[in-house]
């Protein structure tokens, strides 16, 4: 059971072999904190989070690194409408980050660094570029000169001359940043200091870095010239990941990563997400309409990670049953353990049934085949827990029932999917057990009463919410469908 991984680079799945056996370095490219994180961070956090959780599941020590972009326009921009300053702003969306993430249940990384605290690292990786030939100072600029990396362009698949045929009609001569360039395809690694803005001392003058240049330099720093695994969402690829790989490989000689993976975006109704389409929306602006942030990670994790994915009311309400389903499931040992006798020992696992679950997400992390099996578990144990509520026992050994539980409780961790235990008695519908007893007693009434319309309009109602009424000589029966 090899765990094979998309390479972007390469552009083929390919066997999973860490730089150090048994280790994994994996680095994701983080948020820019000038605003609330949306859905698309929301998928990006989860992805990855899985990811790592999953790689520790099976036997890795994985060190995973994400870092905050806390030098860019945009949180100058806000600081500026806002008039505080880049430092406050990126502080106060840092904190509501991760009372986002918390929500959602992602783990923390072993290192958050931040592109103020790199600075350092930032202008030795420049220093050296300029050393080799791949740097040159321009008016208090420092820009990366593209043409000298001849294998620019291999991690998107783009080629200088296709993209000069269609850059061409699009370039304003008159732009100063244009005319500092020695060609147009060049980008800033340093940016001489604006009036108003934040500005750090270099050998090249008072300035800030480019974008592109801090994560070179935080992989760097954090954990040396050759990572497992560069991780972050498809729209980074170009230009992004393309510069990085640029900046740091002309220095040190060696590839940046093993293997570059990238989830897919989020769109909204078929739509990409956008705040000038008005379906823009934040991670705390769903969970405060009462989602269920677990809800949220079924949604993310049934699709492909390399695939679009899309928000609709109806793939959220999908998400939501199916949350529901996994829950009951995973409650199963709180409410009926005691009464099957179990003991307070953690019981073996289902060997074949967790073998099946990571040979399915071996496939370059295939989590909707991994929730396939999860699923089957859940719906197995809820059925067992009819059959204990309206009979009393089960055919099924409570050793048996011990370890699909176990099992379930397992695989959805790795997954990230927690049940809280206060949440016991509620179904999928939001009816109790005892709820639903009091209806079929109200129903009972009603047909003693010979008012049989009430009757079966409570069968009805039931039946709607997913609870089906058997009719015996011994009295009603339900079980949820």
């Amino acid at each position: 059971m090899t765990l094979t991984l998309y390479n972007t680079l390469t552009r083929r799945q390919e066997p999973f072999e860490t730089v150090e056996p048994g280790k994994v370095k994996m680095y994701y490219c983080g948020v820019t904190v000038y605003d609330y994180c949306h859905l698309g961070h929301a998928r990006a956090c989860i992805v990855w989070d899985v990811v790592r959780r999953y790689l520790q599941f099976i036997g890795y020590e994985v060190r995973y690194i994400q870092n905050f972009t806390d030098i860019d326009d945009k949180i100058l921009n806000r600081a500026c409408v806002e008039h505080s300053s880049m430092e406050a702003v990126a502080d106060r969306f840092i904190k509501a980050y991760f009372e986002d993430m918390a929500r959602l249940g992602i783990k923390e990384a072993d290192e958050y660094p931040r592109a103020t605290h790199t600075m350092n690292g930032i202008q030795r990786l420049i220093h050296e570029l300029e050393n080799k030939g791949f740097a040159y100072p321009s008016d208090g600029d420092v820009y990366y000169a593209v043409r000298q990396f001849a294998e620019y362009g291999k991690l998107s698949g783009r080629k200088l001359e296709d993209m000069q045929a269609g850059k061409s009609d699009r370039v304003n001569v008159d732009d100063a940043e244009y005319q500092r360039k020695k060609d147009p395809f060049d980008f800033a690694l340093w940016k001489a200091a604006r009036s108003g803005e934040p500005a750090w001392d270099s050998p090249w003058g008072a300035g800030r870095p480019g974008w592109h240049i801090e994560c070179s330099a935080m992989v760097r720093d954090r954990l040396g010239d050759t990572i497992d695994i560069h991780a972050g969402g498809a729209d980074l690829i170009f230009p992004h990941h393309e510069n990085e790989i640029a900046q740091s490989e002309a220095v040190t000689g060696k590839p940046l990563a093993r293997y570059w993976l990238h989830n897919g975006m989020v769109k909204v109704d078929g739509e990409k997400m956008s705040k000038s389409l008005g379906n823009f929306t934040t991670i705390r602006e769903l969970l405060d309409r009462g989602f269920d942030p677990m809800a949220v990670r079924l949604f993310v994790l049934t699709a492909q990670y390399r695939t679009p994915i899309d928000f609709t009311d109806e793939a959220i309400a999908a998400a939501t049953n199916g949350w529901h389903t996994i829950r009951e499931g995973l409650l199963f040992g709180y409410q009926y353990g005691k009464k099957l006798g179990w003991g307070v020992g953690t019981a073996s696992l289902l060997a074949e049934t967790v073998e099946r679950f990571q040979e399915t997400v071996n496939n370059d992390f295939n989590f909707p085949g991994g929730l396939t099996v999860l699923f089957e578990l859940a719906k197995e144990l809820r059925r067992e827990g009819n059959i204990i509520v309206h009979e009393g026992k089960t055919e099924t050994s409570a050793d048996e029932l011990q370890r699909q539980w176990q099992t379930l409780v397992i695989l959805a961790g790795v997954l990230g999917l927690e049940a809280e235990i206060e949440a016991e008695t509620q179904t999928s519908n939001g009816l109790s057990d005892a709820e639903i007893e009091a209806k079929i007693q109200q129903r009972q009434e009603a047909r003693i009463a010979k008012n049989f319309a009430e009757s079966d309009r409570i069968r009805d109602e039931l039946q709607a919410q997913g609870i089906t009424l058997i009719d015996s000589r011994d009295g009603t029966r339900w079980h949820r469908n």
